[in-house]
């Protein structure tokens, strides 16, 4: 099966080259990527229209071709910089509106770049698996067998076809698994050869698991696996004594190539992604001031060249550190508190202070010393530092900022923060805060413009100045209620704000004071923030800022996934029964979960009775199975058990990483029944034509599903109705 091609080199010097090269060409190889790249490439430009997630990527990569900063809280960046990679050497510009799945591609949209890169690595995955059970020492049959099951596994096709990030992150994943199995096996080759080749597979290993977790943060699962991998036979090494003398570089190197090394690439991935969108965004908001000042236009061109120094007489307005629910800036307006809200309880009837998510005039204020009646900062500025006690003037109504022991109007366990009326009642002014800066490098820190993280402290109560979150009703016009809480601990953002536009108040009296505050800034001072600041912080937000889970039609549970209960229509012909729908090889789903509960029963089997010294297997069968089992089980259950736990909106998608791992079961538990378990020549004839049975039946499912993985033809009715065995089909054919 294998084409050997050899050519005599001569060599003149003295060298350690063997004067015969042998070139192998391995034509089962070669035969399964040319078909992989036939089912994954033939026809990849149709439908010319947005196809079901595509519509999700689409805007991030429209973005990159405009360099306009985005943060995508489902994972890092590298996945979307592969598909801008294809967009970009299209040609595409980045104008499409991506409104709705099913909308048709405009002339300047170059669909075949889009799907390309996607579709070689889903192609390219199947010489991978190929390599990987050749690698984990089964013959080339059983890798012929892994690779026929993939290739014409629907759901894999499907995912592969259009701009989707799963059959990138599957690529990486097997490539990384290879890479590090090719490693950890034995050279016989020359010395200095075998230790390029050491040092080469182990770093394309760790340059793939930081490429898989780069496309998405599911790559951890197997990366996590392959540390455990690498753990164990380091761990045995340590054991040999015969290499003593080398034991601390194998630990180093392994280190510094799958721990370090992917540490280094994925801080590399947001440096390009920060390199490359440096233009404001629709996402600014969701960052720091700082990060959006770093940004060109947006609040970059507002702030541009402020007083780096707040003073006693600076016009700000204070944004909180807090993004939720959304970020919102102080904010006041002439309209006061209800006298008794819906509840019953009373209120002080005082001016509103709120948090307002929206740039406006009265998110003004005006930092005041108390001892003074200026309003304006004096010549030369006398800036504010950590522990002044400051008043805070509203720019536009001149109420002072107060909080007293009046519950708040949704959080009464908070006192109410209000702008002090004087309603000549027992309820004298309490406007007195102390500036407690909290990322400060001294005592006595002066108060920086975007930079300073600052609470505000109440002088007479010791509350803190603090988001709630909460909602106020229609009489507060739904913004977010601003409370004093005085069982604050810690440094949490929501009781922490910062300075963000700021300007030196040059006007004493009211009217020319509103004026001054309706006018843009002006100043000289310039200042940005390191990448690893910007990255600590973008990181972060991935991490914590969510968006809001939501049923969807074709959402699942994993129990799902395993029976394939479910399926995902990716694409409806608005005029015809032409469709593109996720779903499985029904045939190929129930051998590997049959393959799956075999291999558990031999394992177990095999361990009970080597406990009892029974061994039915040599040693390195033995060692064979349990690495097979290491790799594939290992890498189907770290792929599919972690999204029990998981509060997100599922699809059966999220699956075909652990799928591909279960699939590759299969051709390692059918090769050691027929080696070990069936003795017969009768037994091993019987299971061989069950096996040709069961590759017939997988592919006659795969032409069956056919037109429902390419889209075309287009099924009639009856055909439709043939195919309705999950409830699944029902619901869409009653809905069409």
């Amino acid at each position: 099966m294998q084409l050997y091609i050899s050519s005599m080199l001569k060599c003149k010097k003295k060298c350690f080259l063997s004067p015969l090269v042998r070139v192998e060409i391995n034509l089962l190889l070669l035969a399964v990527t040319v078909l992989a790249l036939v089912t994954r490439l033939y026809d990849i430009h149709f439908p010319r229209a947005v196809v079901f997630d595509e519509v999700y990527y689409g805007q991030f990569l429209s973005l990159y071709m405009k360099q306009v900063f985005f943060i995508d809280e489902s994972g890092p960046p590298f996945g979307h910089m592969v598909l801008a990679l294809g967009a970009y050497l299209g040609g595409f510009d980045g104008n499409f509106f991506w409104n709705r799945i099913g909308a048709e591609y405009t002339s300047n949209v170059p669909v075949w770049s889009f799907r390309v890169i996607p579709a070689l690595a889903g192609s390219f995955c199947i010489p991978l698996a190929y390599l990987l059970v050749v690698e984990l020492g089964y013959s080339h049959f059983s890798a012929l067998g892994a690779c026929v099951i993939l290739l014409i596994e629907n759901s894999l096709i499907v995912q592969s076809r259009f701009m989707l990030l799963e059959s990138v992150l599957i690529f990486f994943l097997l490539l990384a698994v290879l890479s590090y199995l090719h490693f950890h096996k034995p050279s016989v080759t020359v010395m200095i050869f075998a230790l390029i080749s050491w040092w080469f597979w182990l770093m394309i290993s760790g340059v793939s698991c930081a490429c898989g977790i780069g496309v998405k943060y599911m790559g951890m699962f197997t990366y996590f696996l392959l540390l455990g991998l690498t753990a164990v036979h380091t761990w045995q090494l340590i054991g040999d004594r015969t290499l003593s003398y080398v034991i601390v570089v194998q630990v180093l190197v392994r280190f510094l190539a799958l721990v370090v090394l992917p540490v280094i690439m994925y801080i590399g991935f947001f440096y390009v992604h920060l390199t490359l969108l440096y233009r404001s965004g629709p996402h600014d908001q969701m960052m720091s001031s700082a990060f959006q000042a770093s940004l060109e236009g947006g609040l970059a061109r507002i702030t541009q060249g402020q007083p780096l120094d707040v003073a006693f007489g600076s016009q700000v307005t204070l944004r909180t550190m807090s993004s939720k629910p959304v970020p919102c800036w102080l904010h006041s307006h002439k309209v006061n508190y209800p006298i008794r809200y819906e509840n019953g309880r009373g209120s002080s009837h005082q001016q509103q202070v709120t948090c307002y998510p929206f740039k406006d005039v009265n998110n003004w204020w005006i930092i005041k010393d108390p001892g003074r009646h200026s309003l304006v900062v004096s010549s030369p500025p006398r800036p504010v530092r950590h522990g002044d006690i400051i008043q805070l003037l509203h720019g536009m109504t001149s109420r002072y900022l107060n909080t007293h022991d009046v519950a708040a109007p949704m959080s009464p366990h908070s006192q109410e923060v209000s702008g002090y009326i004087d309603f000549n009642v027992s309820m004298p002014a309490q406007n007195l805060w102390r500036v407690d800066i909290v990322n400060r490098e001294s005592d006595r820190e002066i108060w920086k413009t975007i930079l300073s993280e600052v609470q505000l402290v109440h002088v007479n109560t010791s509350a803190v100045l603090k988001l709630s979150g909460a909602s106020l009703p229609e009489w507060g016009f739904k913004q977010l209620e601003v409370v004093g809480d005085k069982i604050y601990k810690g440094y949490q953002q929501s009781g922490m704000w910062n300075v963000e536009e700021h300007r030196y108040g040059r006007s004493q009296e009211q009217k020319e004071r509103e004026l001054e505050l309706k006018s843009p800034t002006h100043s000289d001072i310039k200042r940005n923030l390191t990448f690893m600041a910007k990255f600590l912080e973008l990181q972060w937000k991935m991490l914590t800022v969510k968006n809001e889970e939501s049923e969807h039609k074709y959402c699942s549970s994993p129990l799902e996934w395993i029976t394939m209960d479910t399926n995902i229509a990716y694409w409806l012909h608005p005029s015809s029964n032409a469709q593109i729908q996720l779903i499985g090889n029904i045939v190929n789903w129930t051998i590997a979960n049959l393959a799956l509960v075999v291999y558990c029963l031999m394992f177990l089997t095999y361990l009970l009775r080597r406990r009892r010294k029974v061994e039915d297997i040599s040693q390195d069968s033995w060692e064979q199975l349990v690495l097979a089992g290491v790799v594939c089980f290992g890498g189907w259950a770290v792929n599919y058990l972690p999204f029990f736990l998981m509060e997100k909106t599922l699809f059966l998608y999220h699956y075909l990483p652990a799928l591909t791992f279960k699939i590759l079961q299969i051709p390692i538990v059918v090769e050691h029944l027929y080696i070990h378990v069936l003795k017969s020549p009768a037994q091993r004839k019987a299971f061989g034509g069950v096996i040709l049975a069961v590759l017939c039946s997988v592919y006659v499912s795969y032409h069956n599903l056919s037109p429902l993985t390419y889209g075309q033809p287009a099924l009639s009715s009856d055909e439709l109705a043939a195919l309705r065995w999950r409830e699944s089909w029902d619901i869409l054919l009653r809905k069409r």
